[in-house]
């Protein structure tokens, strides 16, 4: 029996990708394995909040009216400081490509400028993004929740540039405050209290007898009408929902209640987030080791700064992740 025995001219050589495929050493390819893996996690949160967000499309907060709020500036300033965040957290990967650019050159003291600044750049958005937190907690106005679950809030009507235009009002600018003992807010019993002091705890009947004392105040409820702005009762019918409906005066958001809106917003706002931060933070950390290792000189020594590249994937599908985050909570 004859057998016949085939061979190659690549008979004992490595296949095209050689050992290391797609040119990427181990330790990169471990890294794409694990935004791959991370990315489809994400987009498995962006989209169960993309389902609730037009499932309950007309009761879910506006982003204009929710993050309006800048550090040391009182006022109403719609989105400008996620702005800035967003704006701070593009030129950190910015400064990363640079020190990976740099990296590749084995130039030390630019590895070593563009890291710092690549982690000032983190801290920024980390601290901004507590704030932001501390801020939506916390609340601005106040409003009153329903037997059924909706938002009630305040406000009363402006001429500007020839239009009536509605602006929101605190609870505690109209509320009648009855004599006795005030209960406040305060941190033990699990509420949030505003900086400058504890909040008093008004109740519905405090908030139905200032609603009935200013003629000029109206309620609005959460529910988006056909032109895209929330529902303006009347006053006849904002005295019948809060003394017929009103079950409890909220301030701020927690995972139970929202101010705001839908109590769901608040829910997906914490975890996705809080998720997106936690990461953030790692990167912070990370980012650190690696910028001391730059300045002692380790990958000097490797005559590599590899690592400083596979951070920079992190970093970037970090970054590439937030411009989600920001699109579907802030724009959409």
């Amino acid at each position: 029996m004859n057998t016949t025995v085939a061979t190659t001219e690549t008979e004992g050589k490595t296949w095209d990708g050689g050992n290391e495929p797609l040119k990427a050493s181990y330790g990169k390819m471990m890294m794409w394995f694990f935004i791959v893996s991370d990315a489809l996690t994400f987009s498995g949160f962006l989209a169960a909040y993309g389902f609730s967000r037009f499932k309950f499309i007309g009761s879910w907060p506006i982003a204009d009216e929710v993050f309006t709020h800048v550090p040391f500036f009182h006022g109403n300033y719609p989105m400008i400081y996620v702005a800035f965040m967003t704006f701070i957290l593009i030129m950190s990967s910015v400064t990363m490509v640079l020190a990976v650019d740099a990296g590749h050159h084995m130039k030390q003291k630019a590895v070593t400028w563009y890291m710092f600044l690549t982690v000032i750049g983190g801290l920024i958005f980390v601290g901004s993004q507590a704030w932001e937190w501390n801020t939506f907690i916390r609340g601005d106005y106040g409003a009153v929740q329903t037997k059924g679950g909706n938002i009630l809030q305040f406000g009363h009507y402006e001429t500007v540039e020839g239009e009536q235009v509605f602006k929101r009002n605190a609870i505690s600018e109209f509320a009648v405050v009855t004599p006795g003992e005030r209960v406040n807010h305060e941190s033990k019993n699990g509420l949030w209290y505003e900086s400058e002091g504890t909040l008093p705890e008004y109740s519905v009947e405090e908030v139905y007898a200032g609603l009935l004392a200013n003629e000029t105040i109206f309620v609005r409820t959460q529910t988006i009408n056909e032109a895209g702005e929330k529902t303006i009762l009347t006053r006849e019918e904002s005295l019948k929902q809060i003394k017929d409906n009103g079950k409890q005066v909220v301030h701020g958001a927690n995972l139970q209640v929202n101010e705001y809106g839908s109590p769901l917003f608040a829910d997906f706002f914490f975890f996705i987030t809080g998720f997106h931060g936690f990461h953030v933070f790692s990167g912070v950390v990370i980012n650190i080791i690696i910028f001391f290792n730059v300045i002692i000189g380790t990958y000097e020594r490797r005559k590599s700064y590899e690592m400083v590249e596979k951070v920079g994937l992190y970093w970037h599908f970090v970054d590439l992740v937030w411009v989600f985050v920001f699109t579907f909570f802030y724009l959409v």
